[in-house]
């Protein structure tokens, strides 16, 4: 199988008074470690790469490789300027990751050839696979079937990640075979926003960037490892479960505050690990992430 295939785990990278908690982070690893994932993708969206310094950065990548045992670790190395994009980079190969993790991150709006050429710049500038990360919700920039299909002719590029399908599933499976028809083979490709997890490998994606999985590896490892035996019906269910997780997803905002409140309240991340200006969830929504784990027992 493709290192580029199942479950990818994405961990916090949680702050302790505006430092990384180094400690924090490691445990986070070692638990996906333990827990068998296919990958660890360690300074994507939630590991909140955005907000911290090239030299931490660097430190978490190296910190990810080596706790993560056997397990392929990819890096996000996502920036503003290509410069940076690959410093990062760099500093992710020298590291020992497997992969790299890039979303045009923006300021002033891109362009389609904007981006090709990031793309195309950093492929050939490095030598590790790399993961077209497309998160239009977080930089408003959304990739066309084109797009994709053109990044993905490019040397070097291992599996574009998108962002969830259609709810319905003939329109889920059509969407992921609009994107297959673009790309070549090898390339994978790989659902995320965690509700749609398993609809996604249903209608014939290939990986799981899963958030949930990078604090809960459990029940992601469940529905991904159903989805491949091709028991939907069983991962379907598993997901459904969930739901009410999914659900605070998507009132507070998306993904991060809730999985970091998941993280606070099971004792694996300290308290406020979130870096400023992002508060994190007030107490009484944070009381109603810790009712909804205890309820799904989802504290293992």
């Amino acid at each position: 199988m493709s290192p580029f295939a199942g479950l990818s785990a994405f961990p916090l990278t949680p702050l302790h008074d505006d430092v990384v908690d180094e400690r924090a982070f490691a445990g986070l690893v070692e638990r996906l470690a333990a827990a068998d994932v296919d990958s660890i993708t360690a300074l994507g969206s939630t590991g909140c790469a955005a907000y911290l310094s090239p030299i931490e950065r660097a430190r978490v990548a190296r910190l990810a490789v080596e706790h993560a045992d056997r397990t392929p670790v990819f890096v996000g190395i996502s920036a503003l300027r290509t410069s940076e994009v690959l410093l990062h980079a760099a500093n992710a190969e020298r590291a020992g990751a497997a992969g790299l993790l890039l979303a045009p991150m923006t300021y002033q709006p891109l362009t389609s050839d904007d981006v090709f050429e990031m793309y195309q710049t950093v492929t050939a500038r490095s030598g590790l696979p790399v993961i077209v990360y497309d998160n239009p919700g977080t930089t408003h920039f959304a990739f066309s079937p084109e797009l994709y299909g053109r990044i993905a002719e490019l040397p070097g590029i291992a599996s574009i990640k998108i962002p969830g399908v259609p709810r319905e599933p003939d329109a889920a499976r059509a969407h992921v075979a609009e994107i297959r028809a673009t790309i070549p083979d090898h390339v994978t490709i790989g659902v995320s926003g965690d509700a749609f997890g398993a609809a996604g490998l249903a209608a014939g994606c290939d990986a799981w960037y899963s958030v949930v999985a990078g604090t809960l590896p459990s029940p992601a490892a469940r529905i991904t490892r159903s989805s491949q035996e091709g028991a939907f019906d069983a991962a379907a269910a598993e997901s459904a479960r969930l739901a009410p997780l999914w659900e605070l997803f998507a009132e507070f905002g998306g993904s991060l505050r809730v999985i970091a409140a998941v993280a606070e309240h099971l004792g694996l991340a300290p308290s406020r690990c979130l870096p400023l200006p992002i508060r994190g969830l007030d107490d009484e929504q944070r009381g109603r992430v810790a009712t909804v784990i205890e309820e799904l027992s989802l504290g293992g």
